[in-house]
């Protein structure tokens, strides 16, 4: 536990509501609120909650006259049984700009300081509340925007991702310390206490669940940030009434006349709890317009940034429309879509002859074969269904620590079947060990790193 000299506050939910939470943690919380209510924290039961008034002293003919501020409700948490695991204070206030400033204004003139971002969540980490990579999923937690995100998130809060980090650096410290041993009786040269073979096998299994955790990563970023789906065509082939229809919403113009679109417009619809942004293109057509052609060169970029393809037509394509489309698309998923069928434009799924393509015929105007079109999108982004048991790695930081415990790791396979001295295969693993207690923190001291991590938190968390 480490001893903190100051005791912060800050809300800790968003103004605007009818309710709003303010929490105080530090040494001097229950001395600080009782000065403002009837609570007397100190004495009161452990996590309990308690209706009271808060009251700021106004000195009225040299008398001390208490003015209420709110009728308000205090929750007790004391240390270590807390979020921070010093002692903690919630007050649950109306959610009137005026009583909150009030109450915080207080709070500070009693002797609490603002806090800053993040650093209640710091001090809990701190406190061995939770490691880094939890307090991190925090932070996602809150800004999880779907099924799968949140499912995300709470894995990695309950400690998953760090369990089964953990149980990779137990069998690691297995090896690293059999090899140590060895060294500790180096005057015995045919003294072997770790096997070569098995080390071998377990380092193997080891780096293969490392490489499995570092692969999730693209699919963890697919899933935080949405996945990015192209709307392609030529002009006025309704690429825009699909998008309206998709978002159920008139966010694109619609109109007969060609280039309307000459930008990107983009926005992020829910498919059965997953992400995606539909990115809708300018028309590809030949054009002398300037201003049209940035928008057809800003299509081909959207097409090489999107994972999923959808491909308009209102006529069948020629031969050189489809090998181009398809040299674009290469390595996508591409959903071909006939467009327009209520206006008699049925175009025959034989005429397309892109291989590895999905085709659609369908009326964005009136919907028809929307809820398939929805089916095939969410099955072409290929991804599994999400539970909170499942180690997803959303986190950049950890992506690239554990790319590095890979590298290193796999200079330990090599040099086992190189049959390297256990002084070298001893340097090695403690440089995996190293790595991989930087994702939970068990290694990191240097304040600045810790400050760059929690400055991006919220203030109240």
């Amino acid at each position: 536990m480490i001893n903190s000299t100051e005791t912060i506050c800050a809300l800790s939910t968003a103004t605007g509501g009818a309710l709003g939470i303010i929490r105080i943690s530090g040494p001097d919380t229950f001395s600080i609120v009782s000065a403002l209510c009837s609570v007397p924290c100190e004495t009161v039961a452990a996590n309990t909650i308690h209706y009271t008034h808060i009251v700021e002293p106004v000195a009225v003919h040299q008398q001390q006259v208490p003015t209420v501020i709110d009728e308000a409700m205090v929750a007790v948490f004391k240390s270590p049984h807390s979020y921070t695991g010093e002692d903690c204070v919630e007050i649950s206030c109306h959610g009137s700009r005026y009583i909150l400033n009030k109450v915080l204004e207080l709070l500070v003139r009693q002797g609490c300081r603002m806090a800053e971002p993040g650093e209640f969540t710091k001090r809990a980490y701190l406190n061995g509340k939770m490691d880094l990579s939890q307090a991190e999923a925090v932070a996602d937690l809150i800004a999880s925007s779907n099924r799968a995100t949140h499912h995300m998130a709470m894995s990695q809060l309950r400690g998953h991702f760090s369990s089964q980090l953990t149980k990779l650096r137990d069998q690691l410290l297995q090896l690293t310390s059999l090899l140590e041993l060895e060294l500790d009786f180096s005057d015995h040269e045919d003294l072997e206490f770790a096997d070569r073979t098995e080390l071998l096998r377990l380092a193997v299994n080891i780096d293969e669940c490392i490489s499995t955790l570092a692969h999730s990563f693209q699919t963890g970023q697919a899933l935080k940030k949405g996945i990015p789906v192209a709307i392609i065509g030529k002009t006025n082939v309704g690429k825009s009434t699909l998008l309206n229809k998709l978002l159920r919403d008139e966010r694109a113009i619609v109109s007969d006349i060609h280039g309307t679109t000459r930008d990107t417009i983009e926005d992020t619809i829910d498919l059965h709890g997953v992400s995606f942004r539909f990115i809708d293109t300018a028309g590809i057509r030949q054009t002398d317009d300037a201003i049209e052609q940035i928008g057809i060169d800003r299509t081909f970029q959207t097409i090489d940034r999107a994972q999923i393809v959808l491909w308009l037509i209102d006529t069948v394509p020629s031969d050189d429309e489809q090998k181009a489309i398809a040299a674009r698309c290469k390595g996508k998923d591409l959903i071909i879509i006939a467009n327009k069928s209520d206006k008699g434009a049925l175009i025959d799924e034989q005429a397309v002859t892109i291989p590895h393509s999905s085709f659609i015929s369908m009326s964005a105007k009136f919907g028809t074969n929307l809820n398939l079109l929805e089916k095939t999108i969410y099955e072409a982004a290929g991804i599994p269904e999400i539970s909170e048991n499942d180690i997803i790695v959303t986190n950049a930081r950890h992506y690239q620590a554990l790319l590095r415990a890979h590298e290193d790791l796999s200079q330990v396979i090599t040099g086992l079947q190189d049959q390297l001295p256990g002084d070298l295969l001893a340097e090695d693993l403690r440089m995996v060990l190293s790595t991989l207690a930087d994702i939970t923190g068990g290694q990191i001291t240097p304040q600045e790193t810790l400050n760059t991590i929690f400055s991006h938190f919220c203030i109240g968390k």
